[in-house]
């Protein structure tokens, strides 16, 4: 039996798991995986991602530290008041996310937090940095910015356990290594510029960060 970590959110829950191919996006038909369709049903998770699911560049998309996203259900409501003229996109799977979950935002979910979901652990590494894919999907440029300034950005999870998740699964909270660290808190600080150098240090070090971000503190700490 799972339980969920002292103090930890309660437990959340698992409303849709998207995945896609990768297939031309936008007038110029970039190629990605960013458009994903709903799945009915078990989906295995494996260590780079979803099985059915694909990223067109892998330079910047998917590897481990990024083999699953997940995405706040809450967050879609607040996206079709700031963008009426989008609301027919921002609709679960809208935004790309592999797991579209209920119960957890971004304030809610910190960097390091091991998730338990169906028979998969899931830790959360880092989160979401748009691209100009996301306004691409809905030709607005103003879409990379708000998601930024908003910090409405979902996050990343690395594969700790494989497994196999569906919608309906809970989802529980089993390790949280930096209660500090929130999403919400690293997406201001970072987008913003606004870490101390202490704060730089700390992250270079910080247990479930991406790699990627560790080493770019370590620069920023020097």
């Amino acid at each position: 039996m799972i339980v969920a970590v002292p103090g930890s959110p309660p437990a959340a829950s698992v409303l849709a798991v998207h995945v896609g191919r990768a297939r031309p996006l936008g007038p110029e038909g970039v190629p990605s995986g960013f458009v994903k369709t709903a799945v009915a049903g078990a989906v295995r998770v494996r260590t780079l991602g979803l099985e059915g699911d694909e990223q067109a560049d892998l330079r910047v998309h998917g590897g481990v530290d990024k083999a699953v996203y997940g995405y706040a259900v809450s967050n879609y409501p607040r996206w079709r008041a700031d963008f009426p003229a989008h609301a027919a996109l921002f609709v679960p799977g809208g935004v790309g996310e592999n797991l579209l979950i209920d119960g957890l935002d971004e304030s809610g979910v910190c960097i390091g937090d091991v998730h338990a979901i169906g028979t998969a652990q899931l830790s959360v590494s880092q989160p979401r940095q748009p691209c100009f894919k996301l306004a691409l999907r809905f030709n607005d440029e103003q879409l990379v910015h708000a998601m930024v300034g908003n910090g409405r950005s979902g996050w990343y999870y690395r594969v700790a356990r494989a497994g196999v998740v569906q919608a309906g699964d809970s989802l529980r909270c089993v390790e949280r290594l930096n209660p500090a660290w929130t999403i919400a808190r690293f997406v201001e600080g970072a987008s913003r510029r606004a870490f101390s150098q202490s704060e730089w240090r700390e992250l270079s070090s910080l247990p479930g960060l991406a790699q990627s971000w560790r080493e770019r503190a370590g620069s920023r700490s020097a």
